[in-house]
């Protein structure tokens, strides 16, 4: 009876990597203390050393970029509910308990 893979999260996958790329210890010796097949843990390696020149390519990240484009959406919205808001006060008058 086959078993469906095994799913790891992001952050087992980077210590895992971590320890790899480290070199302190063997493969075969990762391989035991997490339970996972050492070609996995060569995959994982490799993909955080292709990965790792990126994060220092350009200053302003992509996520930093997303983050200013979310914080000026926020504040346009936010300007337009102010608007509406002042003009519902005009058009309904002085406030009536």
């Amino acid at each position: 009876m086959a078993s469906s893979p095994k799913k790891y999260s992001s952050d087992f996958k980077a210590k895992v990597a971590l320890e790899a790329i480290k070199g302190l210890k063997t493969l075969n010796e990762i391989s035991s203390e997490y339970g996972v097949h050492t070609t996995q843990i060569t995959q994982w390696k490799k993909q955080v050393l292709d990965e790792l020149p990126q994060i220092f390519a350009q200053p302003g990240s992509e996520r930093a970029k997303n983050e200013e484009a979310l914080i000026a959406t926020l504040y346009q919205q936010i300007g337009q509910l102010k608007v509406e808001l002042d003009f519902l006060k005009k058009k309904s008058g002085p406030y009536q308990h």
